[in-house]
């Protein structure tokens, strides 16, 4: 049996369900516009009459769609669908929905289930890839707020991408606090002291659930557990945690140092900015000294033996060997955890039970004799580098880009490319990492960077400027010859800009006219409304930055199909409240009956006598 797809806003055809989370269900979908593969989020059904849950994914929509970023899953349509789910009364519930790009890979998730701990050099590299997205949005104004695994997918060429911005806050936002009554929003084992306690949070309270996340990454388990979020909370509060080297012998001094400088308690002691973050990361891959800041926070609690990382960490997925000092550190921080002693917990009973009691007391004791020989052989074993297969990095540095590929296909590396001014030739190779001549793993990324030619200037990053503030910024990068040009556009606010032209991040000579595009603060009113469907109508309007106000109208036309829209063809400002002419039923008038009643008198009477009573519908006459 075969069923019609189900379409949303006239253009998005909904296919199988690929994934569910707590919140929405995401579905395959087509757009039958562009003849693209989408990914299509929906609020789920049960919660779409709860105003909160209606909040968040309005504002997931509006978080994301800002924001245009490779590490960052784009967002390319939303809109809300009423025609949906029967609510009280056979009225509908309206079912807001995100279309968004298809990313065809594993979330992080998933990748840890399958391999439990990441090798260090891997975990690195894709810390370093949110961290690039967050650095992106945190520049835009957004704080994501809930940095998780599954929040975070690995495209099957092996690229990060960051999703699910449901309770994203502008930073500017200063009322916007982790909690809600009764509840507390976000992942317990990812949450900042900050987000913890119900305070306010800006950009480092996500730089704190990225050390959660890499923590995970390294040891195979998040920083800390427990039986509840609010007993994870609580730790998240007021314990410190494990380096990550104490589950996992294969990190190294500095690389502990970093992980625990991100989940500093105070937001003032951890890492001001992504930036920073990524910056030790890439000098722990590379096998360069640490930043002071780092380093002192490592060597506080005794994660840091060394200043630098060995240099088989830049080798991209070799495993340092164990040092020396993981074994003390271990027997320190097991014997400082604070854990009762074995038989704390037995009371004055005990003694009572007898047998009883020393059979639990002489369980636990050889319990913790077959827990120290287990660990003892894992750190024995651990010891033994797991086979790998390398390779050697090329030297990239002078060649064009058809050059770097042939190179990188020879030595079995994947690149990852970047452009900035520079006095060699435009298309000419003149940095990269890591550095020529290093073993690394096959399938390895090398970023490189290439030349746009001397005296070229990269254009910043103005989108959602104003106006004035775009002019100023691109003085001040050195152009001189800026005009401006408005563009109706729904998504984005009066004298914003859009795009510039040439495109953002591209160089060009200080000479060269860069075009501004800013937002008009009009829109058209769409045509060709009349004869559909309100539903879709509605969602189009909504669109297209409009705000369609009902008005039901008495026709003969099918109904629920729209009669007129005010103003179309129009242009009118962003956010104008619109008329749409809906048609329904005409309504039935009540009629009045004609009840006509024929009497025979009795035989007294010479002739037969007619009486005739108009009567309401339903009622009966006495007949006289």
């Amino acid at each position: 049996m075969t069923t019609t797809p189900r379409v949303l806003g006239g253009r998005y055809e909904v296919g199988e369900l690929i994934g569910r989370g707590g919140m929405a269900d995401v579905h395959l979908g087509h757009d039958t516009r562009l003849g693209r593969q989408v990914a299509i989020k929906m609020l789920r059904s049960e919660l779409a009459r709860d105003a909160n849950f209606l909040m968040r994914f309005r504002r997931e929509a509006q978080s994301a769609a800002g924001l245009n970023h490779p590490a960052i899953v784009a967002i390319f349509d939303s809109g809300e669908d009423d025609s949906v789910v029967e609510g009280p009364g056979g009225s509908h519930t309206t079912l807001p929905y995100i279309v968004m790009e298809y990313v065809d890979g594993l979330t992080l998730r998933q990748k840890l289930s399958a391999h439990q701990q990441l090798d260090p050099s891997e975990a690195i590299w894709i810390t370093e890839g949110i961290l690039d997205a967050l650095a992106y949005s945190h520049r835009m104004g957004i704080v994501h707020r809930d940095i998780k695994p599954a929040n975070v997918m690995i495209t099957s060429n092996g690229h990060v991408k960051v999703m699910d911005f449901g309770i994203a806050r502008a930073i500017a936002d200063t009322a916007a606090t982790m909690t809600q009554t009764q509840s507390v929003v976000g992942t317990a084992q990812y949450l900042s002291p900050e987000q913890a306690q119900g305070q306010t949070v800006d950009a480092r309270s996500d730089l704190y659930s990225t050390g959660c996340l890499l923590f995970e990454l390294l040891a195979g388990r998040p920083p800390f557990q427990g039986d509840s979020p609010v007993a994870i909370a609580y730790q998240h509060v007021g314990e410190t945690p494990q380096p990550p080297s104490v589950y996992n012998p294969a990190v190294g001094g500095d690389l502990d140092a970093v992980t625990l400088h991100a989940l500093a308690k105070d937001r003032e002691a951890r890492y001001q900015d992504a930036e920073s973050f990524s910056e030790d990361l890439e000098n722990v891959r590379l096998g360069r000294p640490i930043s002071a800041a780092a380093l002192g926070a490592g060597i506080a609690v005794g994660a840091a033996a060394t200043q630098t990382m060995p240099a088989p960490y830049s080798a991209a997925g070799t495993p340092t060997a164990v040092q020396p000092v993981i074994t003390s550190r271990r027997q320190r921080y097991e014997n400082t955890a604070g854990l009762p002693a074995v038989g704390h917990d037995l009371d004055e009973d005990d003694e009572k039970r007898g047998g009883a009691g020393r059979a639990v007391l002489i369980s636990l004791l050889v319990l913790a004799l077959l827990g120290l020989a287990g660990w003892g052989a894992v750190t024995l074993f651990s010891n033994q580098d797991p086979p790998v297969v390398t390779t050697t990095v090329p030297d990239l540095r002078g060649m064009d880009e058809a050059a770097v590929a042939r190179a990188l296909t020879t030595y079995k590396l994947q690149g990852e490319r970047s452009e900035a001014p520079n006095e060699l030739e435009a298309g000419k190779v003149f940095e990269q990492s890591p550095e020529p001549g290093l073993k690394v793993n096959e399938g390895s990324v090398v970023r490189y960077t290439v030349s746009t030619g001397p005296g070229s200037i990269a254009i910043p990053d103005i989108r959602n400027f104003d106006r004035k503030d775009a002019e100023q910024e691109l003085k001040q990068a050195g152009f001189t010859n800026i005009a401006f040009e408005e563009r109706d556009d729904p998504n984005t606010g009066k004298d914003k800009v859009i795009e510039t032209d040439p495109v953002i991040g591209s160089s060009a000579s200080k000479d060269t006219k860069i075009t501004v595009v800013v937002a008009s603060g009009k829109v058209q009113v769409p045509e060709g409304q009349v004869g559909r469907d309100w539903s879709l109508v509605s969602n189009e309007l909504a669109r297209a930055g409009l705000n369609p106000k009902r008005v039901d109208v008495e026709s003969n036309e099918t109904p629920g199909t729209v009669i007129s829209v005010e103003k179309e063809g129009k242009r009118v400002d962003v956010g104008s409240e619109i008329k749409v002419e809906v048609a329904t039923a005409p309504k039935v008038e009540p009629t009045t009956e004609t009840v006509t009643q024929t009497v025979t008198q009795p035989p007294a009477t010479t002739e037969p006598t007619t009486t005739t009573t108009t009567e309401p519908p339903g009622g009966g006459g006495n007949g006289n």
